[in-house]
């Protein structure tokens, strides 16, 4: 998915650099920010510490340590405004920094996104409501790469699912209510799933109220901004819950791998330095030149940065991990070869010109090294036996075979004192993809993990079960009371139809040139994809089923149509079904038209609510290339997950 004109990634980090700078240029003099610890990683997406340092940070802090000292007279701490216990953090600070009478300091807030009502009520009932300057700092969507944006709201999946709290649907909307304000509406906005619902009659609705405040004139008509886009097709916006199972199963491109062995979290990861070759050495972080930041010593964790910029990488993280050996050795065999050339150079202006590469050898060689090292770590855990069982018992669930089948295998993992999370993926996964598990079973299960684990996980079964993750199969002709995830339409998912209809199991999949996004599970097409592609790719869909029909199908596969053609396939997948379109008055359309030109491809906006999977975004990539020719792809998201932090979302720690 390359850049292009229709949304301007750069543009939105530059933005994003451009507020912060401007709000700390405010403060006048030398300041010490305090940092919430997780918007580190985040922040150091666009803004480098030299950077902030130009424009008067001194020192960096953590919030949550609370050892912010009084060497400056300015004092600045950047929180989320949605969290409460960050704002009673910051109070508790500037009341303890009061009391020292060294300083007469003056305090800033800056929140992101947004100050809330919440935030002024805390700091009013502790009396220093006065003593701050509060500012907003709009940072909605973070540019992950050219072609991911997320709101990087690392709690989204809790808050939507488990909590029911609604805060990540309205960030979302203000986020993609942003992008209409600058490219205009969306001309259509398609999506499966009752959150992704209630966000587009959100969008429909901040539409009327910007449309009422200022987007008419005199004579009553909208204003250019507020007509659809000629550079944006659609948006697609799909619901997390309408497929849990994607994320429960274990991912197997590189840099799924690497997410679920490693972790990576802002496009990058922390590894042991002999992993990557290099010698141990102290982690910058924000304020590692001058500053007491506490993590700056934690361990000898190296970090390591993972995008695009580092084309081994761009290269290596979509391929399946069976292939990426044959990958790198392909690399080092290029790099040893380009090396050796020098013995060919015979002129002065070819050794110049060997020269003048050599930089470029030494950073490759740097990243293959890097690559190596990380492809080895990840290798200890996928030649395991543990990791094979867990997997053959994923894809044999995936495939439709007989759950109780697989019970010995869980039991074993169980009585080997097996991650709880992999457990409980395995349960949630039979539970999703069967609509539950055999009630003896499911109690057996139970009793086995409260014995093994600890009794303090009731709380956790219990939160699964709030998530319709964990249940019981219930006989629908047993009960004629209705159930949240009964048989009512989109009420729950039949994967014994979608199987077939959607072509959700790939049985011979090509790993090293894939011809389907089954490649991303060695066989398995994640159904949330297939739900992008039943909107943008019609006739391949089509075609799954009907390989011999191609040329009946509907012709153009375009995101105008919507769903159009997979009614019924809809109805066998939970959630509600929805496709609006947004239009405008005839000249303002026409006028946005002239000034953006015809003919150019144009942009399909993909969001994920609740959270999206690197493996996912690897299948995304996939239908992007297959559609460059049409259409661009941005996929855009509240947070990467995988099934390990959906787990960790219900799991309750400490012992009763």
């Amino acid at each position: 998915m390359a850049a292009h004109a229709a949304i301007n990634i750069d543009y939105i980090k530059e933005k994003a650099l451009r507020d912060l700078l401007g709000l700390l240029e405010a403060v006048r003099g030398k300041k010490n920010l305090v940092l919430e610890q997780s918007l580190a990683g985040p922040i150091n997406v666009f803004a480098k510490f030299s950077t902030l340092q130009d424009y008067g940070v001194d020192k960096v802090f953590w919030l949550e340590t609370g050892n912010v000292d009084s060497s400056q007279k300015n004092v600045v701490f950047l929180i989320r405004g949605e969290e409460a216990r960050n704002t009673q953090a910051v109070a508790e600070q500037i009341k303890q920094l009061q009391q020292n009478k060294q300083a007469d300091h003056e305090f800033s807030l800056f929140c992101i996104p947004r100050r809330t009502l919440v935030t002024n009520k805390i700091l009013e009932s502790e009396g220093i409501l006065g003593d701050v300057n509060i500012s907003e700092f709009p940072l909605y969507f973070l540019p992950l790469e050219k072609d991911l944006l997320s709101l990087e709201l690392s709690d989204s999946f809790s808050d939507l699912y488990l909590k029911k709290d609604p805060t990540a649907t309205f960030l979302a909307a203000r986020a993609l209510m942003l992008i209409q304000q600058r490219h205009g509406l969306f001309p259509r906005i398609i999506g499966k799933g009752n959150n992704a619902q209630r966000l587009a009659d959100l969008l429909l609705r901040m539409r009327s109220e910007a449309a009422a405040g200022d987007g008419a004139d005199a004579n009553g008509s909208s204003n250019l901004g507020m007509t659809p886009s000629s550079t944006i097709e659609s948006l697609i916006i799909i619901d997390r819950e309408v497929d849990f199972p994607t994320v429960l199963l274990t991912q197997l491109t590189y840099e799924g791998l690497l997410d679920e062995a490693i972790g990576i979290q802002n496009n990058q990861i922390e590894v042991e330095p002999s992993i990557i070759g290099v010698k141990a050495s102290v982690p910058t972080t924000p304020g590692s030149s001058r500053t007491t930041a506490p993590g700056a010593h934690q361990g000898l964790k190296r970090k390591v940065p993972l995008d695009s910029s580092d084309k081994l990488y761009k290269q290596l993280r979509d391929a399946n991990f069976a292939n990426v050996g044959p990958i790198l050795n392909k690399v080092a065999r290029r790099l040893e070869s380009d090396y050796e050339s020098r013995h060919d150079a015979k002129s002065t202006s070819e050794l110049r010109e060997f020269v003048s590469k050599l930089s470029g050898f030494q950073l490759e060689q740097q990243s293959l090294k890097i690559h190596t090292g990380l492809a080895e770590e990840i290798m200890k855990h996928t030649r395991s036996d543990q990791f094979n069982r867990i997997l053959e018992v994923q894809q044999n669930l995936a495939a439709g075979s007989d759950p109780s089948s697989q019970h010995d295998n869980i039991e074993e993992l169980i009585s080997r004192n097996a991650p709880l999370t992999s457990v409980l993926r395995l349960l949630c996964l039979e539970s999703c993809i069967s609509n539950g598990i055999r009630p003896k079973d499911l109690e057996n299960f139970k009793r086995q993990i409260l014995h093994a684990y600890g009794f303090q996980h009731l709380l956790t079964l219990n939160a699964l079960e709030k998530l319709q993750m964990l249940h019981a199969r219930v006989s629908e002709n047993a009960l004629n009371i209705p159930l949240s995830y009964s048989s009512s339409a989109g009420g729950k998912t039949n994967y014994t139809s979608l199987r077939k209809s959607l072509r959700l199991i790939v049985d011979e999949v090509n790993e090293q040139e894939p011809d389907d996004i089954a490649y991303v599970y060695s066989g398995y097409a994640p159904l949330s994809v297939r739900l992008v592609q039943c909107v943008i790719q019609k006739q391949y869909i089509n075609s799954l089923n009907k390989p011999s029909s191609t040329q009946g199908v509907v012709a153009a596969s375009s995101a105008a149509q919507g769903w159009r053609g997979f009614d019924d396939v809809l109805k066998s997948i939970r959630g509600k079904t929805f496709d609006e379109a947004q239009r405008g008055e005839d000249k303002a359309v026409r006028a946005r038209q002239i000034l953006n030109g015809q003919g150019e491809k144009k942009t399909v906006v993909v969001f994920f609510l609740g959270g999206i999977t690197f493996t996912e975004i690897s299948a995304l990539r996939f239908v992007a290339r297959k559609e460059e020719g049409h259409r661009h792809l941005i996929v855009a998201t509240t947070s990467i997950i995988n099934g390990n932090k959906m787990m960790e979302a219900a799991i309750t720690e400490g012992t009763f």
